[in-house]
């Protein structure tokens, strides 16, 4: 079994992934600046929950640090943590797109540089949880569509510069899942229960994603299985991609 350190485990996707890792037989360190995070995985057995904040260095640090004090090694990295904020490139206030671009991507970055030399020794993997807008875009999310985009940038950098040493880095790109972060965005419009059905209606399999499932494909990536695919962008968006816009729903 592996040893994989888990970002954004309190809740949502990251929640997903610590709790399938740790069904599979896994240990798993799972940090969240949430402090919810120790009540998450209090007394469960081949866990330790740590709060820290993925955009200070130091802390992804301490994280990696714990990992290997306590598991003895680290195998993998699942970086999900994220936020979503509005505003075009016009108007976005530089606080929000810095709060953006600092937890999204500069993050990601943290805990790759964090990461990475216990990594190396493992000839392990990291999969890093982008979106669909990793590749396109919403409207008035510019910063947020900015950050998926250099994720998966970092990601491609990771896999290029570190495959010589057997190291892989993957991106997994959801459409829409039904998290907490979703939760509250849907909660800021007028209409948030027609919000859902068009949030359901947009994904040709009439529904948007649970966490497990997202989880499932980032599991995946992390173990031997997927040992020959470094550089990759999954999609796991019900086809959200694929459809042509506009396209009338008897046709599909």
């Amino acid at each position: 079994m592996a040893v994989y350190l888990v970002t954004g485990a309190a809740s949502g996707i990251g929640r997903a992934v610590g709790e399938l890792a740790l069904k599979d037989g896994h240990e798993v360190l799972c940090l969240d600046r949430d402090a919810r995070v120790t009540e998450v995985y209090a007394d469960r057995e081949r866990a330790r929950a740590v709060v820290g904040d993925i955009t200070r260095p130091e802390d992804c640090a301490a994280a990696v640090a714990e990992a290997v004090a306590v598991f003895g090694r680290l195998d993998g990295l699942s970086h999900n943590a994220g936020i979503q904020r509005y505003g075009s490139a016009e108007d976005t206030p530089d606080e929000t797109w810095n709060e953006v671009i600092a937890v999204n991507l500069t993050g990601g970055f943290n805990m790759a540089r964090a990461a990475l030399p216990e990594i190396r020794k493992a000839k392990g993997a990291l999969v890093f949880t982008g979106s669909v807008q990793s590749h396109a875009t919403q409207g008035n999310v510019a910063a947020y569509t900015a950050a998926k985009h250099g994720l998966y940038g970092l990601v491609q950098s990771i896999a290029v510069d570190f495959a010589a040493e057997g190291v892989r880095a993957n991106l997994v790109a959801p459409g829409s899942v039904r998290t907490p972060m979703l939760e509250w965005a849907v909660a800021q419009s007028d209409d948030p229960a027609g919000l859902w059905r068009v949030l359901d209606g947009m994904h040709p399999m009439g529904r948007i994603a649970e966490p497990e499932e997202v989880a499932g494909v980032i599991l995946f990536l992390l173990s031997e299985r997927a040992r020959f695919v470094t550089g990759e962008s999954v999609r796991v968006d019900g086809g959200l991609l694929s459809i042509i816009p506009g396209t009338p729903k008897e046709s599909v």
